[in-house]
C-alpha cells in the first residue's frame, strides 16, 4: 500500500517537471507553443482562461463566471464566492496590460471590507497558477548556468569556492530564457512568435545581474581564448540550459505580508550580504552574485508580485510607482535589475484613510502620483443568499466544493438543508444539529442587513430585494416578475454583517446546551433558525465591530427576515400534513391537454379515439384543485365568462409562450411541461390551511403539542412527523418545526 503512495507522487511531480533543454530547442519549443514564453500579464491571462467560465446570477443579472477563480486545482478550498462583476473587470484590466493597449502603469488595487474574499483571492491565484505551470501549455522556464564546466577555474557560486560536476546555478529572480539574447534577435524571434497573435508576447528584460555576471565571465573567457563564435560558445549546453519551474511563492509570485519587516529596498528586492562580498572577486565593485535576491520584486518576477494588508506598507507603494511602466528597480547605485511582474495590491478600507490624509492640499496631494497609478477594484460583501449559505457552510465545516447547479431549484434546496455538526463539551463529543432553514436564516438576516434599502420600491421588501439578487425573479401566484424590471443602483455589500460575525455566533450556540432553549428535549440538541436570528440580533450592540447607528439599523431588519422563515418551515409543514392529497402531475397534465382542445376547438385523444374535452373534468379541477372558482361559476358544467377569460389569459397564453420558445423542435401539447406554466406551477407546490379544513375536520392545532389518543390530530401529526424525517429534518427538529407552526396558526385557527 505504501509502495502504492510513493508511485502516486512520482506521477504527481513527473508531470510538472521535464529535462533541462538547451537554448535552441527551447526556442523551437516555443516556436510551436508560443504560450510557454508568455510575458507576466499575458501568462495570468492565460492562466485564468485555460479553465473556463460558467454562467451564474449574482444580484440579480446574469454573468460569465472564470472557472479559475473557484480554485478548482484545490477543489475548492480558497474559491472566491461571489464579487464576479469586480473579478472580471480584473480580467479585463488583464487583457488591456497584456495587450499593451493601456494601463501599464496601473498598479492593481483590491480594497474592500475585511471577510470579503481579498485573501481568498491570493490563495486562489497562487493555487491556480501553480496548477497551470505543471500543464504542458503552461510551462514556466528559466536558465540556469554552469561557468566552471571545461575549465579549471573557479565555479559561479554563492561562495563556497568548491566546483563540482553537477555546479549549476539558476537564475535567482526567473529570468525569462529570450533575455539571454542579444535585443536584436530578441525582437526578431519575437517577431516571429507573435505572427498572428491579437494579444502579442512582449519581453523587454534584459538578464538580471546575478545571470549577467556568468554571462559577463563567460564571454570574457572566450574573447581572451580568441573564440569567433562568442554567443554560440556562451550559450553552449555545457554552460547554459533552460529547465521549467513549477510556479509557487518565491518563484515567480513574490507575497509580501503585514508582517514583513525591513527597509524599503530589503522588502523589494533583498539585501547585500557583507560575508559573500569579501568572498566573491568582482573586479573592484559589488558581485550580484552576494545579493540575496529575497525581496518580493525577485520573487515575483516573472509573474505576479502581492502586497498584503498593502496599508502596513505604504511607505514602499511610491517606490513601486515607476516599476510598472519603466520595468526597472536598483539593487545598488550601479546595478539594476529588469522587472516583468503584474503588481498586485491588497488591502482593508484602513488604505483609503491613508491615501487621502492630504486630500484637503487639492492640486499639491504629495500622494497624488500614487493614487493616479492605482487601479482599483472594490470587492463588497456577497449580497446573494446562496453564496452565503455556501459560505456559512464553509465557514463551519470542511465542505470545499463549489455550488454549481442546473436550476435555482438545486441551489434553494442546498440553501435550506439542515447540518449536523459534532462538538465537544463536559460529555464529550456530541452531535448537534441545525435544523432546515437555520444555515439559511442565517444567511438571509446577513445579506438583508448589506442591502441598501434607499432603491427599493415602495410595494417591495429587503428580502424580496435578496430573493431578486439570488435567483434573478419573483414569483407571485401565476406571474413572473424578472430583476431587469427594476433599477437596483444602491450601495450594496460595503458594509453589513460579515460571515466571520455569523459563524461565530452559530459557533457559540453549538457549543450552548440545547435544553436551555428547548427543555421539553433535552437529549436533542438542535439550533433553530430563530434561535440563530435572535443570537445575532442580541449580540450587535456588544459586538465592536458595528456602530450603535448600524447596530440599531440592522436590528431593525430583523422582522421580515423572520416572517420570511417562519412561512418557508410553514410550507415545509403544509407540504407534510397534505402530501398524500396532492395533485399529481398526470392529473394537472390531463387538464391542460383538455384547456388547450378546447380554446382550438379540437378533440383529445383518448383510448377509445378522439373524444371531446370534458367540460365537467375541467370544471373539477379548476374548482376543486385551483381553487379560483365556486360552483356559482357554471352553468351546469358550462363555464361562466370570468372562467374562459383564465383559460385563455393564464393557460393558453403560458402554452403559447412555451410553445414559442421551444419553437426550433416539433411542438406538440403532450411535450409541455406543466411546471413550465406558471398557475399551474402553483397547484402543485402551494397549499393552504383551507385546504386542511376541508380536507380533515376534525384536525385541532391547538392539540398538536400533545394530542389526545386516536384523534384525527394524533394521526396527522405522526404523519406529518414521517414525512418531515423523509424530507431532511431530524425527529427533534420536525417536532419543534412542527410546534412553531401550529401555535402560529392556532391563533388564527377559528
Amino acid at each position: 500500500m505504501t509502495g502504492e503512495y510513493i508511485r502516486a507522487g512520482d506521477e504527481a511531480l513527473s508531470g510538472a517537471y521535464e529535462e533541462p533543454m538547451s537554448l535552441e530547442a527551447y526556442v523551437e519549443t516555443a516556436m510551436e507553443r508560443p504560450s510557454i514564453a508568455s510575458h507576466a500579464p499575458k501568462y495570468l491571462l492565460e492562466a485564468i482562461e485555460s479553465m473556463g467560465s460558467r454562467t451564474v446570477i449574482e444580484e440579480g443579472k446574469r454573468r460569465e463566471r472564470y472557472r479559475f477563480f473557484d480554485d478548482p486545482a484545490n477543489d475548492g478550498e480558497h474559491a472566491v464566492l461571489g464579487n464576479t462583476e469586480v473579478l472580471n473587470g480584473f480580467v479585463d484590466d488583464l487583457r488591456t496590460i497584456a495587450a499593451d493597449r493601456g494601463k501599464r502603469e496601473k498598479i492593481i488595487w483590491f480594497d474592500g471590507p475585511t471577510a470579503t474574499g481579498k485573501s481568498e483571492l491570493k490563495r486562489c491565484l497562487i493555487n491556480g497558477l501553480r496548477e497551470y505551470s505543471k500543464t504542458e501549455a503552461g510551462r514556466r522556464y528559466t536558465v540556469e548556468w554552469n561557468v566552471a564546466s571545461g575549465s579549471e577555474e573557479r565555479g559561479l557560486s554563492y561562495g563556497d569556492g568548491v566546483d563540482r560536476e553537477d555546479d549549476w546555478y539558476e537564475s535567482p529572480v526567473q529570468s525569462h530564457p529570450l533575455s539571454v539574447f542579444p535585443p536584436e534577435v530578441r525582437a526578431s524571434i519575437l517577431d516571429d512568435l507573435n505572427a498572428g497573435s491579437h494579444i502579442p508576447i512582449r519581453i523587454e528584460t534584459d538578464l538580471d545581474p546575478f545571470c549577467r555576471e556568468a554571462y559577463d565571465h563567460l564571454e570574457e573567457r572566450y574573447r581572451r581564448a580568441g573564440g569567433t563564435n562568442l554567443f554560440s560558445s556562451i550559450t553552449d549546453p555545457r554552460h547554459l540550459r533552460v529547465k521549467n519551474y513549477v510556479v509557487d511563492v518565491g518563484r515567480g509570485i513574490g507575497v509580501l505580508h503585514s508582517e514583513d519587516d525591513g527597509s524599503p529596498k530589503e522588502r523589494l528586492v533583498g539585501s547585500w550580504m557583507p560575508g559573500m562580498l569579501r568572498e566573491l572577486d568582482s573586479r573592484g565593485r559589488k558581485n550580484p552574485q552576494a545579493f540575496s535576491y529575497d525581496g518580493v520584486l525577485s520573487q515575483g518576477n516573472g509573474l505576479l508580485t502581492v502586497v498584503e494588508d498593502a496599508s502596513q506598507h505604504a511607505d514602499l507603494l511610491r517606490k513601486l510607482l515607476n516599476v510598472p511602466d519603466e520595468g526597472r528597480v536598483k539593487l545598488d547605485k550601479g546595478i539594476g535589475m529588469d522587472i516583468d511582474t503584474q503588481l498586485l495590491i491588497i488591502s482593508n478600507p484602513d488604505l483609503d484613510v491613508e491615501l487621502d490624509q492630504y486630500a484637503d492640499r487639492n492640486g499639491r496631494d504629495p500622494l497624488k502620483a500614487l493614487k493616479r497609478r492605482l487601479d482599483k477594484h472594490e470587492f463588497g460583501y456577497l449580497t446573494n443568499l446562496s453564496l452565503e449559505a455556501e459560505l456559512i457552510r464553509r465557514e463551519l465545516t470542511a465542505e470545499t466544493a463549489v455550488w454549481e447547479a442546473e436550476g435555482y431549484a438545486d441551489l434553494e434546496s442546498r440553501v435550506r438543508e439542515g447540518l449536523t455538526l459534532s462538538t465537544r463539551d463536559d460529555d464529550g463529543v456530541v452531535e448537534r444539529e441545525l435544523a432546515p432553514h437555520a444555515v439559511e436564516a442565517a444567511a438571509l438576516y446577513s445579506v438583508v442587513t448589506r442591502l441598501d434599502g434607499e432603491d427599493i420600491p415602495g410595494n417591495r421588501t429587503l428580502v424580496e430585494k435578496a430573493l431578486l439578487f439570488d435567483q434573478g425573479y419573483l414569483r407571485e401566484d401565476d406571474e413572473r416578475i424578472e430583476a431587469d424590471e427594476y433599477d437596483f443602483d444602491g450601495d450594496d455589500g460595503s458594509h453589513g454583517v460579515p460571515v466571520t460575525y455569523t459563524r461565530d455566533v452559530i459557533a457559540d450556540l453549538l457549543q450552548t446546551d440545547a435544553d436551555r432553549h428547548h427543555p421539553d428535549l433535552p437529549v436533542e440538541r438542535v439550533v433553530m433558525p430563530d434561535d440563530i436570528l435572535d443570537a445575532m440580533a442580541e449580540g450587535l450592540n456588544d459586538a465592536p465591530v458595528f456602530s450603535r447607528a448600524e447596530a440599531a439599523e440592522y436590528e431593525n431588519r430583523l422582522a421580515v427576515v423572520k416572517s420570511y422563515v417562519f412561512d418557508r418551515q410553514e410550507a415545509d409543514v403544509l407540504d407534510a400534513l397534505l402530501a398524500d392529497k396532492a395533485v399529481d402531475e398526470e392529473t394537472v397534465a390531463e387538464y391542460v391537454e383538455h384547456v388547450f382542445a378546447w380554446a382550438n376547438d379540437e378533440q383529445v385523444e383518448a383510448e377509445r379515439g378522439p373524444v371531446d374535452p370534458d367540460p365537467l373534468l375541467m370544471k373539477v379541477f379548476e374548482t376543486e384543485h385551483l381553487g379560483r372558482f365556486g360552483a356559482s361559476a357554471y352553468d351546469g358544467d358550462r363555464p361562466a365568462d370570468r372562467v374562459e377569460e383564465f383559460r385563455r389569459e393564464k393557460v393558453i397564453t403560458a402554452i403559447n409562450r412555451y410553445a414559442w420558445e421551444n419553437r426550433d423542435e416539433d411542438f406538440a401539447i403532450e411535450n409541455v411541461d406543466v411546471a413550465d406554466i406558471p398557475v399551474i406551477r402553483a397547484v402543485l407546490d402551494a397549499h393552504d390551511w383551507s385546504d386542511v379544513k376541508r380536507l380533515f375536520d376534525d384536525f385541532d392545532p391547538a392539540q398538536w403539542t400533545d394530542p389526545p389518543s386516536g384523534t384525527e390530530t394524533e394521526r396527522l401529526k405522526e404523519r406529518t412527523l414521517t414525512h418531515l424525517q423523509d424530507h431532511g429534518y431530524s425527529a427533534a427538529s420536525a417536532e419543534l418545526t412542527g410546534r412553531k407552526v401550529m401555535r402560529e396558526v392556532g391563533y388564527r385557527w377559528d
